[in-house]
């Protein structure tokens, strides 16, 4: 599942060499895409526009690409880059008026496979509630993904609420273990409501997304490690972090 925007972390990448991930921070080398001064230029949607149709195009019959994830978490304000402002402070007008073209012009290019963009806050269940982003979100998938990352009752009654979509589900993003969003928890209820699940991560590496959220605010530092891993299901030497884990998803994908 190819992702082709994204808005969370860095608002300003670049091309060439990227700088190295900051020590104990969660994911902290992750960049924007559009970033924030593409996304606020309107001479630069011919650019992005040939972007998408390109890489569509490209791929639009090809049996190892299951479905388009065109944006990742659209609305994601990400004000840790900001001081606490979002940048650009119009961002969720700009994402939200770009959408339907980026639905568009993934459509021009005529892909066998699904278009979606996932929904990652608020509730689902009532049209009237969903945010003007969540509407073009919803409506114009052709099949509903989503991200959670909370207890299971939660997990399952985020799926309850899209199902009236009628549509496939897929939950392109969940367990965080310190979140009360596990493997056990989730898992079992993906299977049994039909809803493909995709965990955030798998080895434990540079992106260090093993740390918990908080260390953007407090970086795991001079030997400083939290008492249970957030992501991630092996170790670098190829062992799983708990056995037990990799025996369940063993048992329910067998």
């Amino acid at each position: 599942m190819l992702v082709l925007f994204d808005s969370v972390w860095d608002p300003h990448p670049k091309l060439g060499p990227q700088r190295a991930p900051r020590p104990g921070v969660h994911n902290s080398g992750w960049v924007q895409g559009p970033g924030a001064d593409a996304l606020a230029d309107p001479r630069q949607q011919a650019r992005l526009e040939a972007y998408v149709t390109g890489v569509v195009r490209a791929f639009a019959n090809d049996e190892r690409v299951l479905a388009w994830d065109l944006w990742n978490e659209p609305d994601n304000k990400v004000s840790q880059y900001g001081n606490g402002k979002v940048v650009p402070p119009n961002k969720i007008e700009l994402v939200t008026a770009m959408m339907p073209k980026v639905f568009a012009w993934a459509r021009a290019a005529k892909p066998s496979q699904p278009l979606t963009v996932g929904v990652w806050q608020n509730a689902w269940g009532d049209d009237a509630k969903l945010t003007p982003i969540e509407k073009i979100q919803l409506h114009e998938s052709d099949v509903i993904s989503f991200h959670d990352y909370s207890a299971p009752e939660v997990f399952e009654a985020r799926i309850r609420s899209l199902e009236r979509f009628g549509r496939p589900i897929l939950c392109t993003e969940y367990m965080a273990r310190g979140n009360q969003s596990t493997f056990a928890g989730s898992l079992p209820i993906a299977r049994k409501r039909r809803v493909a699940a995709y965990n955030w991560g798998l080895v434990q590496g540079k992106t260090q997304t093993h740390l918990p959220w908080d260390s953007w605010q407090r970086p795991y530092v001079n030997g400083h490690q939290p008492a249970v891993w957030f992501h991630e299901v092996f170790r670098p030497d190829g062992n799983p972090y708990k056995a037990n884990e990799v025996e369940l998803i063993r048992k329910l994908t067998r």
